[in-house]
């Protein structure tokens, strides 16, 4: 499953990262005891991940697509959002990898810091931002299906 990684930016709205987003749309549905519904998360419209200042990446492997997020504008900060790794490539470092291509695109976007939050259920998301750097912060937004706010400076921005 390591075998000919590429990380593509694309907008949110090819078919790729829609196929991606209701696959990562319908566990949420499961793992979030309330569901999910992605019109009343903070991000409405995909068109918020579009550049100049936003940006949307899938992660493939061996030609597959195993991985998606992206990131929209908020304020001096990337706003990190819709991150999904597909089981099958869990455990592998995909994950970390595509967190890592968001925050240099960030970076290279003249980002100062990166921001995101997290449902209460998704542990292994927490345990992946606190290893790379996040730090738990107030809550910075009324997201719905948040419950741990992160930050993270962008040093080199």
């Amino acid at each position: 499953m390591t075998a000919g990684i590429r990380v593509s930016e694309e907008p949110a709205t090819s078919p790729v990262a829609q196929h991606c987003l209701e696959l990562y749309y319908g566990e949420l549905r499961t793992r979030f005891e309330e569901g999910f519904d992605p019109s009343r998360s903070v991000v409405h419209s995909l068109d918020e991940f579009a550049p100049p200042r936003g940006c949307f990446l899938v992660i493939y492997a061996s030609g597959e697509p195993v991985a998606c997020g992206g990131f929209t504008p908020l304020g001096a900060a990337a706003y990190l959002k819709r991150m999904w790794v597909a089981p099958a490539a869990r455990g592998l470092g995909m994950g970390r990898r595509l967190l890592a291509a968001l925050e240099e695109k960030a970076r290279s976007l003249g980002y100062r810091s990166a921001r995101l939050e997290t449902h209460q259920t998704l542990a292994e998301a927490r345990q992946l931002y606190r290893s790379s750097g996040y730090v738990e912060v107030e809550p910075f937004n009324a997201e719905l299906y948040a419950h741990h706010w992160f930050e993270k400076p962008l040093d080199g921005a």
